[in-house]
């Protein structure tokens, strides 16, 4: 018997990547075997030298053609097999192998908006705009939700692919959704975002929709969208010193710059102050707040354990990139401390 398996990748589209697929048949029960692809039509290589090779790492069950067939997500190597200069995933590695006695793990809130041409979904065709912001987050009803039928289905595509997802809700925009990954070691939590994007995308083309990861898709006095990460070790899981040392080392010299730079593109049109976010030049944290860089939940001041919430990543920021800086920063200090 043959199975389809649809090998997915990250491009060089620059700045911001975008996802490419293509399908392989293959003997079923086959391993999966390394594949080639033009990189010059994928922003990733020169057409005088561009074959690129792609290496699964991560499968799951293909929901929409169903059966045996394969979601096949792959690193981009370059012929010799050394990693290329788009892969994130690669550089991500060496660092959650170097903390994973921390046991680090991540729960990433991935915003999208959907668009119906340029314009998001709900927002009057003719022009103009819908009522202000205040009935859609987390709304009922026809006057306030739009495209609940493409997030359902996207759900249960999810979860029957066995990602990890462990929510969904409608935001504070007309045609703006979220939906939560987590809580999984950093490349986990990050491959699993990877073919969740993908599987959104792939369910918003068949209503003929765009899923859009734009921080900031409708100009104005509107919410942007976000991947709000949320980040604990084993150490701030039992304990309430860690909690703190892990925020200040997020505000430590010039990290909150270096994060904030690869955060993801239009993080100055997002992270304005007003909106629920803090200034994109500025550091801060606090429990509760939802104005601050980075967010103590309640619950975590109350039990003096558990984990934080930096909101500052972008809906289009990279997991890789993110839960790399995270991983290195945090860790880094948590595990200076402990020596000290």
């Amino acid at each position: 018997m043959s199975i389809k398996a649809e090998y997915i990748w990250i491009d060089g589209t620059q700045p911001t990547a975008k996802l490419r697929s293509k399908t392989r048949i293959l003997s079923d029960g086959s391993e999966l075997p390394r594949w080639g692809f033009d990189g010059s039509s994928t922003n990733q290589a020169e057409g005088h030298s561009s074959d690129l090779v792609l290496e699964p790492v991560f499968s799951c069950p293909d929901p929409i053609r169903g059966g045996d067939h394969l979601l096949v997500l792959c690193e981009v190597l370059n012929t010799d097999l050394t990693p290329h200069s788009s892969n994130t995933r690669a550089l991500l590695r060496p660092v959650a192998e170097r903390f994973a006695d921390q046991e680090p793990i991540f729960g990433i809130e991935q915003e999208y908006t959907f668009l119906k041409g340029d314009r998001p979904l709900g927002f009057p065709e003719g022009g103009g705009f819908p009522a202000p912001q205040a009935d859609y987050y987390c709304g009922v009803g026809a006057d306030a939700i739009f495209g609940r039928e493409i997030v359902e289905k996207h759900l249960d595509l999810c979860l029957a692919a066995g990602l990890g997802l462990s929510g969904i809700n409608a935001e504070v925009m007309p045609g703006q959704w979220e939906f939560q990954v987590g809580a999984l070691a950093p490349l986990v939590v990050s491959d699993h975002m990877w073919v969740a994007r993908w599987l959104l995308h792939r369910t918003a083309e068949e209503f003929g929709v765009t899923a859009s990861l734009d921080a900031k898709p409708a100009k104005g006095d509107w919410n942007g969208a976000g991947a709000h990460t949320n980040f604990s070790t084993r150490a701030m899981r039992e304990g309430y010193d860690a909690i703190i040392t892990a925020c200040e080392a997020l505000g430590l010299d010039d990290k909150p710059l270096e994060h904030v730079r690869q955060y993801g593109t239009g993080i100055e049109d997002r992270l304005t102050g007003a909106h629920e976010t803090a200034p994109w030049d500025a550091y801060s944290y606090g429990a509760s707040d939802r104005g601050a860089s980075v967010r103590i939940p309640w619950q975590v001041e109350v039990e003096k354990k558990g984990y934080i919430e930096d909101r500052r990543p972008n809906a289009n920021v990279d997991p890789y990139v993110v839960t790399r800086l995270m991983v290195d920063t945090c860790c880094t200090e948590l595990a200076r401390r402990e020596q000290i």
